[in-house]
């Protein structure tokens, strides 16, 4: 039943990635080349809706599934780590066409050439995890 509901909500996703055409290529690749306002336009929405949420979380003290509080910790604002990452982050974007949860719908829309990308994004994270501790956290 529990696997239920996240699939549920998976479905639900990819719905709404593919009907905003957050999944096209083409309109990464736009966004990439400062051509359209598009992208910007959903990420944005995702950022101030995300914004509103953790205000309601913090305001109204929500708990999480298992009554448990949800804590929102400092993090150490060295602003190298974020550029590196973010830089990192968006050139696999930008080369790819495609970040995580569009790349899995993709998968699903019928566009099979996408478990590439997919199969080194695991790599990637696998990747990751040998060398994590060798990183500044």
């Amino acid at each position: 039943m529990k696997v239920l509901k996240y699939l549920l909500a998976g479905i639900v996703f990819g719905i709404v990635m593919a009907k905003s055409e957050a999944i096209s290529w083409y309109r990464i690749q736009e966004m990439f080349r400062f051509q359209a306002f598009h992208m910007y336009g959903i990420i944005g929405v995702a950022v101030i809706l995300g914004m509103i949420g953790v205000f309601l979380i913090k305001k109204f003290k929500i708990r999480d599934y298992h009554g448990n509080p949800i804590l929102f910790h400092p993090k150490d604002r060295s602003i190298p780590r974020y550029l590196i990452g973010g830089v990192i982050f968006g050139m696999g974007w930008a080369l790819s066409g495609a970040c995580p949860g569009p790349m899995v719908v993709n998968i699903g829309y019928g566009f099979l050439t996408m478990t590439i990308v997919f199969l080194f994004a695991l790599v990637g994270t696998y990747l990751y995890g040998v060398v994590k501790s060798k990183l500044p956290h």
